[in-house]
């Protein structure tokens, strides 16, 4: 049996790929931004889509290792997220606090729990919010 090399398809070519020199500087900018947050370490790893708390407190000390494209992809969200804010938001403190405040378009609840949910997909749905609400579409 003879097998065969499959080269991926870029889904999205118009996207550039994070390369990882790119994903250990989103990777330590996560770091800073959760602690602006005043993220726990347990909500951290949950944004990080259940990181392991190991690599968590690996990462805190500035120690990256491998970054797959699902988490590279959580990072850009995120950063995504942070840069709507500080559109938003004159004072950075203001858009940091803004994520634990209740918000009525969240049915009452943060857009930390609403991250919180742990999908990918939340944090995209909460980025295109603030997207639309600075009038990025």
């Amino acid at each position: 049996m003879q097998f065969v090399t499959i080269q991926p398809i870029v889904a999205r070519p118009d996207l550039p790929i994070i390369t990882d020199e790119e994903a250990a500087a989103l990777a330590r900018a996560t770091v800073n931004l959760f602690r602006a947050w005043g993220l726990s370490d347990a909500e951290a790893r949950i944004l990080l889509g259940d990181m392991a708390q190991r690599t968590w407190a690996r990462w805190k000390v500035g120690d990256i290792g491998r970054i797959d494209r699902d988490l590279r992809a959580r990072m850009s969200i995120l950063m995504g997220i942070h840069k709507a804010l500080r559109y938003l938001f004159a004072e950075p403190a203001r858009g940091y606090a803004w994520i634990r405040t209740p918000n009525a378009a969240f049915e009452g609840h943060s857009a930390l729990d609403v991250m919180m949910r742990g999908e990918i997909t939340d944090l995209i749905d909460l980025r295109s919010y603030l997207d639309a609400e600075r009038g990025g579409w």
